[in-house]
């Protein structure tokens, strides 16, 4: 069977589930269980805390598992990521008081407090500079009012919380981060990870994508191609109107608005968008 490590809390978890529930894996009931076999498919899931999935897989305990790539990073665990999974988004920025600081260079010399030691360390070393890194755990953004730190690091999605502590943001993101799906560096990959990584893949995008359908007149459906390529070309088929043809492709579930009112101006007709719950390309 699969081994995979899933969050056992926070951000990272119920999105998950969610995602593994779509995929067509069963997933926990009880918040309780930390351990569920799917025998159908031929999978255990084991729920641990999000830090440390990396580990476990990194160590070879467990096979495969969803974490967050700042997690990886920061683990420093020899564990590879395989697949981005498109939720759980932020990224991992640098914050001071007004004045503190404007740039990574400036950091030399001062206190960097920081729930991802390892994360910043590597960052500091790749720019050759010399700081002190100090490790929190939970809110850091309280370490500069408290005289911890001069400047903190932080995983930021609106920075809101960072600007209520009288705190801004500087420099570029040290890190882009998402949930990903990540495996052992170097090891050949699980007979059963294929399927995994597959269905994954077509449950993220299914939510990316929606279906299309409308009808149009024989003679325009070059000009509608245009608008509505898809991804591998549009499925047309003859109506019993006369002259006219049914389109079904696959577009952009963000552009599905703009694409219906510039079909509709070339004259289409009927013009439906459904979601995708699934599917293989």
């Amino acid at each position: 069977m699969l081994r995979v490590a899933i969050p056992n809390k926070g951000s990272l978890s119920e999105p998950a589930a969610a995602m593994l529930r779509e995929a067509g894996y069963r997933q926990r009931t009880d918040s309780r269980d930390l351990v569920l076999i799917d025998p159908d498919n031929q999978i255990e899931f084991y729920y641990l805390r999000p830090k440390d999935i990396a580990v476990y897989v990194g160590e070879g305990t467990l096979d495969v598992g969803i974490t967050g790539r700042d997690l990886l990073l920061d683990s420093g665990s020899p564990a590879e990521e395989l697949l981005p999974l498109g939720f759980a988004g932020s990224t991992f920025r640098l914050a001071a008081r007004p004045g503190t600081a404007s740039r990574v260079e400036d950091l030399e010399g001062l206190r960097v407090a920081t729930s991802y030691a390892g994360l910043m360390k590597k960052f500091l070393a790749e720019h050759g500079v010399n700081a002190q890194v100090t490790r929190l755990d939970g809110a850091v953004e309280t370490a500069i009012k408290l005289g911890v730190a001069d400047v903190i690091a932080d995983v930021v999605e609106t920075g809101a919380t960072l600007r209520q502590a009288g705190l801004e943001l500087f420099g570029d993101p040290i890190l882009r981060s998402e949930a990903v799906l990540i495996k052992r560096d170097g090891v050949a990959d699980p007979g059963e990870l294929e399927q995994l990584v597959r269905r994954l893949q077509g449950v993220i995008v299914a939510r990316d994508y929606v279906l299309m359908d409308y009808d149009i007149e024989a003679d325009r459906i070059e000009d509608a191609v245009q608008v509505t390529p898809g991804l591998e070309g549009p499925t047309v088929s003859p109506l019993h109107r006369a002259g006219w043809v049914a389109v079904r492709v696959m577009v952009p579930r963000v552009d599905a608005q703009r694409l219906m009112d510039e079909l509709w101006e070339l004259g289409a007709r009927a013009i439906l968008v459904t979601s995708i719950h699934a599917c293989r390309l």
